[in-house]
């Protein structure tokens, strides 16, 4: 048996502009970390040589790879020439389509898997290139490639995005002190209603013929470098604030991003304590990312009592091999 962990990620500005239609012609770049909720991709031998077995949230037996359902597992084991005698499985710690990057995890974690099965070394590179090029060259998903190379690189990152598709990936080192106060002054809530994120980004997609969509991911863009800058000054009073310019800004670039739930839990948060935030992912539902102060943290817990929290910490290794068993 071969287990895989591949972490989650949050991202924090800048998302949007890992878009092929907007990075081809104005470099993009994100601010990101890898959190401590990962998936779990674990695979080994079927008795059965002819059988390939496929458990998520359904369970699939089939006698040949074209017959897999699973459209990312279907093409990763495609480029294996997986034939049979196999058995892959995933757990993970939130559900799907929460703003998590749960797809593109999902598929740097098989990956990772299936290199190790085949005794190939792949660094966090090729895993990221490699998914890119699964979920959109292959799978035409309308989404863009900060999720593939945070999950695979791990750690709080700057991931820029270049008109010639190279991708430069420039840790974000902080002191202990701040690293910590960061952490300790963002918190996760679930606001429901999971989806499917390209159905937002293909509104998005599209709206990059618009040039007033274009200027509001460059603004966005800025973000990164300022929010940068406030984390090397230790001025973290300054991230809520230019969470929330991200989130008033990211809000303009599709009509299903925000609805009226979301702005209730994001008007509360405000009310109660949280200096600013965010909806993580595409958008529509999922996960409410807020910064506030640790004395202020329980009062704006009171006053989303409703919505369940999902504790975290940074994490700072990417998708690593955990388990190797005698037998593959």
């Amino acid at each position: 048996m071969i287990i895989t962990r591949t972490p989650f990620r949050i991202s924090f500005v800048g998302g949007g502009s890992d878009l092929p239609d907007f990075y081809r012609h104005n470099a993009g770049a994100v601010l990101s970390t890898t959190i401590n909720k990962f998936i779990y991709i674990s695979s080994h031998r079927f008795f059965d040589e002819d059988k390939l077995r496929i458990k998520y949230s359904q369970t699939e037996n089939v006698n040949s790879v074209d017959k897999i359902k699973h459209p990312i597992v279907r093409e990763v084991l495609k480029r294996f020439n997986a034939k049979g005698a196999l058995e892959i499985s995933s757990n993970a710690d939130v559900p799907a389509g929460t703003g998590l990057s749960s797809s593109s995890s999902f598929t740097v974690g098989l990956l990772h898997n299936m290199y190790t099965i085949h005794g190939k070394f792949a660094n966090a590179a090729q895993l990221a290139a490699d998914a890119y090029d699964i979920e959109v060259e292959t799978l035409k998903e309308p989404i863009g490639k900060q999720d593939q190379y945070a999950a695979a690189f791990g750690g709080l990152n700057i991931i820029k995005f270049n008109p010639s598709e190279t991708v430069n990936i420039e840790p974000v080192h902080l002191t202990k002190e701040i690293y910590d106060g960061l952490q300790d002054s963002l918190l996760l809530f679930y606001a429901g209603n999971p989806r499917k994120a390209s159905d937002i980004l293909s509104e998005q997609k599209s709206n990059m013929h618009s040039p007033k969509k274009v200027d509001v991911l460059k603004r966005m863009v800025e973000l990164v470098w300022k929010l940068r800058h406030a984390l090397y000054e230790g001025r973290l009073d300054a991230f809520g604030k230019i969470l929330h310019e991200n989130w008033l800004l990211k809000k303009q670039l599709a009509s299903k991003i925000s609805n009226g739930h979301i702005d209730s839990i994001y008007q509360t948060a405000v009310k109660n304590g949280a200096v600013g935030g965010k909806l993580l992912g595409a958008g529509g539902g999922g996960f409410v990312l807020f910064f506030c102060e640790k004395s202020k943290q329980e009062k704006l817990r009171r006053a989303l009592s409703g919505l369940k929290e999902l504790k975290f910490r940074f994490e700072s290794e990417g998708s690593k091999v955990i388990y190797i068993g005698d037998e593959y």
